[in-house]
């Protein structure tokens, strides 16, 4: 989906919500997910003005899980380390940015070249088993 204003970053976060309930996550995790989405989406708009965001089911090794990939063509990032660090804030932050996107979500990479863009990946993986655990009891 496109994010080019608040507005997307509104039906993006309730995409990736919906998404996740869907999938089997827990409501705590669908709201992770939802969170993350939402700061990712931000960023978008914030520094780069568009992106996109896809969310879609993954699998790798056995698990299951989401995976959420945000891209854009703005300024890029020039130092990937510093922004993923909990203390960064930029000039526009309010909000937890990539550190916070992390902290939500299992794994995130971020690839990023000053002058040509962003691409965040963030996996979120289903503890199934729990779920099941919870569902027997």
């Amino acid at each position: 989906m496109r994010v080019t204003s608040d507005a997307d970053t509104v039906v993006a976060r309730q995409a990736g919500r919906e998404a996740a309930l869907r999938l089997g996550f827990t409501r705590t995790d669908a709201t992770f997910i939802a969170t993350a989405i939402s700061e990712i989406a931000r960023n978008i708009t914030v520094h780069a003005g568009s992106g996109e965001i896809i969310i879609c089911p993954h699998s790798e090794d056995g698990r299951e899980g989401m995976v959420v990939i945000a891209r854009d063509e703005g300024p890029g990032i020039a130092d990937v380390a510093s922004v993923l660090r909990q203390d960064y804030r930029s000039d526009a932050g309010l909000g937890m940015g990539l550190w916070g996107a992390g902290r939500l979500m299992d794994e995130i990479t971020v690839d990023s070249e000053p002058g040509k863009g962003t691409t965040v990946t963030m996996k979120k993986w289903c503890t199934f088993d729990e779920v099941r655990q919870l569902l027997d009891d």
